[in-house]
């Protein structure tokens, strides 16, 4: 093969070409929770298995981890009844530093980039930052960024989850649903 320096290489043409997102329901949410403890009290509890014990509802299948628990690099999957299987990947996992980073795609629907930063925040308390950039990649997944995971379900679900964790820290019990007059939904 001979290199012709007028000739240019074949790039394949991207199905989108235009400069705009594919999608304009693309969406990031952010929360900021109060949680009532150190972080490194807190840290550990972000982590699939150990989410278990503290987030009713919250199941998941651990697909590869080396320590049993959250790590970069470990895979696990959710899946919500009636709805396609998510699979997430631990992206970066910095005890540390209070960093833990998710990816996750529920196939043809929505990826998500989700950070959480765990910092102290006075004595035996932390502000955890959570990040979450929803990406549809269907007509179905824009009808979940603007329904499911609207500005303000997002915020109801991540004041759960922080009623949740306080409970569980203070009490070493899960805070039940039902109990707390709340219907069982999406935590993720």
């Amino acid at each position: 093969m001979s290199f012709h320096p007028r000739s240019a290489p074949t790039v394949p043409t991207p199905r989108n070409t235009s400069r705009q997102p594919a999608s304009t329901a693309a969406a990031t949410r952010t929360y900021t929770q109060r949680i009532h403890a150190s972080p490194e009290r807190v840290f550990p509890l972000l982590c699939p298995v150990r989410e278990a014990e503290w987030l009713d509802g919250w199941t998941y299948e651990l697909l590869r981890s080396a320590s049993g628990y959250a790590e970069e690099g470990c895979v696990f999957r959710t899946t919500l009844p009636g709805e396609p299987e998510t699979i997430w990947i631990v992206t970066r996992h910095e005890p540390g530093a209070g960093r833990v980073d998710f990816a996750r795609v529920t196939a043809g629907r929505v990826a998500t980039r989700l950070a959480v930063r765990v910092q102290a925040a006075g004595e035996g308390q932390s502000s955890v930052d959570i990040t979450y950039e929803l990406t549809p990649t269907s007509p179905e997944g824009e009808r979940i960024v603007t329904g499911r995971h609207a500005e303000e379900a997002f915020h109801k679900s991540m004041a759960w989850w922080e009623r949740s964790m306080n409970h569980f820290l203070a009490t070493g019990t899960i805070l039940r649903e039902i109990a707390a007059g709340r219907n069982a939904q999406d935590h993720s």
